[in-house]
């Protein structure tokens, strides 16, 4: 049985001809190494996370330009398509004004009755909410925006072009003026505005004379 020597502490081998002090410089030396290759590690992270960043804020900038687009043409295709719509139904209606007129001449003449009379409300009130609106009226003033005169005559009770029979009715649909009110107009008499002024002027002087009778007398 071997007996164990006391206080006896086993050291690492050293090769022949170096000491122990000769390793503790090598074991520094790599000691140092370790922090000069991490910082070139970082720095290439660095780089590579800026250049990750980059190419997020270009891919960003594209989606952002897309989507504006986009926008954009939505928009354009929902005013067309309104457009469309509202240029079909303008063509539609302008097809069935001739049946409209039709319907009116009946009912002025009181022919509008059973059930033609049905249908033909069904077909105007069909025709309202479609946006078709009816215009003009005896006793307004001419436009020519949206008058069309088929007759001229002159009338002393009138004070400026008026329109003084409607002789088809106009229809719009909103802001669109699809037909013309075609109407009979009359303007003032010519003349009449100085008759009637050189009338004012006389009865003064006729009131005058009578009022001077009596003081002579």
């Amino acid at each position: 049985m071997t007996e164990e020597t006391p206080g006896f502490e086993e050291k690492p081998d050293v090769p022949s001809g170096a000491t122990s002090d000769d390793a503790e410089p090598k074991a520094a030396s790599s000691g140092g190494a370790a922090p000069a290759g991490d910082a070139a590690q970082i720095a290439g992270l660095t780089a590579q996370l800026d250049q990750v960043r980059k190419a997020l804020e270009e891919r960003t900038a594209d989606l952002q330009r897309l989507q504006a687009e986009f926008q954009n043409y939505r928009r354009r295709v929902e005013r067309d398509r309104i457009t469309v719509k509202e240029i079909a139904i303008a063509n539609l209606l302008t097809e069935l004004l001739p049946v409209l007129d039709d319907i009116g001449r009946a009912r002025d003449h009181g022919e509008l009755v059973g059930g033609f009379k049905s249908v033909a409300e069904s077909l105007e009130t069909v025709a309202a909410k479609m946006g078709l609106q009816q215009f003009g009226k005896e006793g307004e003033p001419f436009d020519p925006t949206i008058h069309e005169a088929l007759m001229h005559s002159y009338a002393p009770d009138v004070t400026e072009t008026t329109c003084v029979a409607i002789l088809q009715p106009g229809y719009r649909i909103g802001e669109r003026t699809i037909r013309p009110a075609r109407v009979a107009v009359a303007e003032p008499q010519p003349g009449a505005q100085t008759v009637k002024a050189e009338g004012a002027e006389e009865a003064p002087a006729a009131g005058d004379e009578k009022d001077n009778g009596p003081e002579e007398g």
